[in-house]
């Protein structure tokens, strides 16, 4: 038993070992940096703006008395430092301001409507490497051949239109023309899985099909390069068959790139799920964006930025450790 423990201690060691912590410092630094940019960006982005939030309450009948009451109301009275202080102050307390509009909290507002966001993104992200990581390795295990130029030009064509006219043209054919998905709409998981299921298709697939193309040219561009390695030989001419070559030897070295732009993606990914929201009537963090922008809703806008901004930092943080993790070359760099 003593013996037992003692061997598991080791391994816990050697695990702890690997970990590159130096790295994670600097990694967490960057990312209070950026934060801090990212804060003063989005303020400012506000203030810069013709307008402002009182504009919203007031008429042609409002009176100079009114709009000075209203500003000092929403404390815009106050010197632009004064005020961007209390809101870092408020924003680190998780309080992103109250929208003077709605009269609802950003904050619960953004995470009543995030599971929505979330969804798209992830059943998005998952379609997308469905689709791309076999059509990736079939391009690159047969390069240069009919099949490689047809898959490679099919992704182009698809890489080159918009994600709001895809969307469209999605819901022309399978909502409008044959009638199997509803072309606009949520449900919920929990009142109806298959109906949650059904609503969910058309924006997912519309953003999947957008981003496929990015991962299938990188995946195929790195497995032809793979599988003219020298070890790769060694595997063939051991008489390994091509499908264990292809998902034992060649798979993993060639995902490094997609896992790193799966993470420099997000961006892309939200700005996309902002407009598949509104196309498609989702109720989810992009789209109360788009209704804040057009109600001139400053506040919300204000703390929607920042969170999404905070977002993907964050899920890019997560990327660059992971690629760490997976690639044991880049390991020594904890000991730099």
């Amino acid at each position: 038993m003593q013996s037992t423990e003692a061997n598991r201690d080791t391994e816990s060691r050697g695990l702890l070992s690997k970990l590159p912590y130096r790295q994670i410092i600097r990694r967490l630094a960057h990312l209070l940096g950026v934060l801090v940019l990212v804060s003063a960006a989005t303020f400012l982005m506000m203030e810069l703006l013709p307008g402002s939030v009182a504009d919203a309450f007031i008429d042609e009948a409002s009176s100079e008395e009114d709009i000075a009451r209203i500003e000092a109301e929403l404390g815009l009275d106050r010197p632009l430092p004064e005020r961007f202080a209390v809101w870092v102050s408020n924003a680190l307390q998780g309080d992103l301001g109250r929208s003077p509009i709605s009269t609802e909290y950003v904050a619960d507002a953004i995470l009543d409507r995030l599971p929505v966001s979330v969804l798209l993104l992830v059943y998005a992200q998952i379609l997308a490497l469905l689709i791309a990581i076999p059509l990736g390795v079939i391009a690159g295990y047969r390069e240069g051949t009919t099949l490689d130029r047809g898959i490679s030009t099919a992704a182009f064509g698809i890489l080159a239109v918009p994600h709001f006219v895809l969307g469209l043209v999605l819901i022309l054919v399978f909502a409008i023309w044959l009638g199997w998905l509803p072309a606009t709409g949520y449900i919920a998981p929990g009142e109806d899985l298959f109906g949650h299921i059904r609503s969910m298709i058309l924006p997912s697939l519309t953003l999947a099909l957008v981003e496929a193309p990015v991962y299938l040219r990188l995946l195929r561009s790195d497995m032809a390069s793979t599988l003219r390695e020298e070890y790769v030989t060694v595997a063939r001419a051991k008489g390994l068959s091509d499908r264990f070559i292809l998902l034992r030897h060649a798979l993993r070295p060639s995902s490094f790139t997609v896992i790193t732009i799966m993470g420099i993606n997000i961006g892309h990914l939200i700005g996309g799920s902002v407009i598949l929201e509104t196309l498609f009537a989702l109720p989810g963090v992009g789209r109360y964006l788009v209704d804040a922008v057009n109600q001139r809703d400053f506040i919300v806008v204000q703390g929607v930025v920042l969170f999404i901004a905070v977002a993907f930092v964050l899920v890019n943080l997560v990327v660059d450790l992971l690629y760490t993790v997976l690639d044991p070359r880049l390991r020594h760099d904890r000991n730099n």
